[in-house]
């Protein structure tokens, strides 16, 4: 079982409509998979980057999800209401923090400007209109076929062919006018968090070369975010002119940045790719450290993982992210009780994470030690209390209470935990178990019947038609 950084939950299922960009690719029919990414210090930090953003544009943080998508490609969306998606790819290959915020600034006036709701209407009225135009077509095909007369035939299939065209060119329109409203919206919002723009400029332009590829070569957002000489100029006048333009970005978040690419380049990349040409042993930089140490762990070679890991550890002996990955290094190295003081130290750090509070309930857990196993239901009934869409946590919380011979609590977090990876028939079964351990009307039975009842809209979504 992984434990705390860089957890995958792949395939969770979301029924997502991703219209960010205005580009309709799914749609609330039909559920996509999406290998979605878990590590607290990223999300902290982007968070940290989010949330004023979102405060500026009047949106709640509470209510927005930032979800990590791993993914090389370039690209980030919004979809299926107030969730942003970034790719592990754009935050690798992003050269300073405010070309990340630009990014998170132009999603969020896609969020504030309501355009995931509105492009589905957009798309309705597109395709509207080139079904008006291939029903007229087929009408006039009809006509020549009876009659005899080609040229009502070939007039026919002019008419479809141009109307899906018109229908696209309406789209196409749309999705221009959202970019640029997204755009307005992003400048106004890093005044007002006092932040250049000119890290959102800087992302721009390097995707302006990839619009001359084929479109099977381009990244995602260079695909759904139409870039145009219009937008690109209207953010340099805006640069031109604003006050903050020429506000640097912090060392902090300097450093913050280098730690994430670190860390994704770490777990994502080739170990041997890594220590060879990325973070060679002569980069002696905290981010390449921290690199090595978890290519390292990866390898495996657990005597220079733990060299990496100690050394920052007594320069940051606070940090507890390098507390968590040392636990993590004994952890996936079989030293499962000697990994529990690291993951302890982590939640001293920061009492309130719910991932790290996570990692050390799986940790107890796994130690095999029933004295543990109270504990560890504390854990991870905490971390299930701030964060209910983390799958891991409610299966192991189905084996901490198994193990404590608390059967119906056990079939709950089962069944939650079967409803976020999409197996409603598991779900529909550990909710019939649970219901035998709960009096009718308990708050135990209720929770069975949720669970139900949401199956049941899984199976919906997920039959033909």
């Amino acid at each position: 079982m992984a434990t705390g950084i860089l957890r995958w939950l792949a395939p969770l299922c979301l029924v997502v409509c991703e219209a960010g960009s205005g580009a309709v690719l799914a749609t609330a029919a039909h559920a996509r998979s999406l290998p979605l990414v878990r590590d607290s210090e990223i999300e902290t930090v982007v968070r940290m980057w989010a949330d004023p953003l979102f405060a500026a544009a009047e949106l709640d943080p509470e209510t927005v999800r930032v979800l990590l998508v791993r993914d090389p490609a370039l690209n980030a969306f919004v979809a299926g209401g107030r969730n942003l998606f970034l790719n592990t790819g754009l935050l690798m290959a992003a050269e300073t923090p405010g070309q990340v915020m630009g990014v998170l600034a132009h999603e969020t006036g896609h969020l504030a400007g309501g355009h995931l709701a509105r492009t589905g209407e957009a798309m309705r009225t597109a395709e509207a209109a080139g079904l008006f135009a291939t029903l007229a077509g087929i009408g006039l095909i009809a006509v020549g076929a009876a009659t005899g007369a080609g040229d009502a035939g070939e007039a026919g299939g002019a008419l479809i062919v141009g109307g899906q065209s018109a229908g696209m060119r309406t789209f196409l329109a749309y999705t221009r006018a959202q970019e640029n409203a997204a755009d307005h919206a992003a400048l106004a919002y890093l005044d007002r968090v006092g932040r250049s723009a000119r890290g959102l400029l800087e992302f721009l332009r390097t995707l302006e070369d990839q619009e001359l590829l084929f479109v099977e070569r381009q990244d995602p957002y260079v695909r759904s975010h139409p870039l145009t000489a219009n937008r690109i100029a209207f953010i340099a006048e805006h640069i031109a002119a604003s006050p903050w333009s020429d506000s640097p970005d912090s060392p902090e978040d300097v450093e913050r940045l280098a730690r994430i690419r670190a860390k994704l380049a770490g777990f994502l990349d080739r170990p041997r790719r890594v220590l060879r040409s990325v973070f060679p042993e002569r980069d002696r930089s905290l981010a390449a450290r921290y690199g090595r140490a978890v290519a390292y762990m990866r390898l495996p070679d657990l005597p220079r993982s733990l060299a990496e890991i100690d050394g920052l550890i007594a320069e940051r002996p606070d940090d507890p992210w390098f507390a968590e990955l040392k636990g993590q290094i004994l952890f996936e190295h079989g030293r499962v009780r000697e990994a529990l003081p690291h993951y302890q130290r982590a939640v001293d750090l920061r009492p309130g994470d719910p991932q790290l509070r996570a990692g050390l309930g799986r940790v107890q857990v796994e130690a095999g030690d029933a004295a543990l196993l109270p504990a560890a239901v504390a854990n991870l009934e905490a971390a299930r209390r701030s964060d209910r869409d983390d799958p891991v946590t409610w299966r192991t919380l189905a084996a901490a209470y198994h193990g404590l011979g608390e059967a119906g609590a056990s079939a709950l977090a089962a069944g939650e935990y079967a409803l976020l990876v999409g197996r409603a028939d598991d779900a529909v079964r550990h909710a019939g178990r649970a219901e035998r351990h709960f009096s009718e009307g308990s708050a135990g039975w209720l929770q069975a019947q949720d669970i139900r009842n949401q199956a049941g809209h899984i199976r919906g979504l997920a039959a033909p038609g």
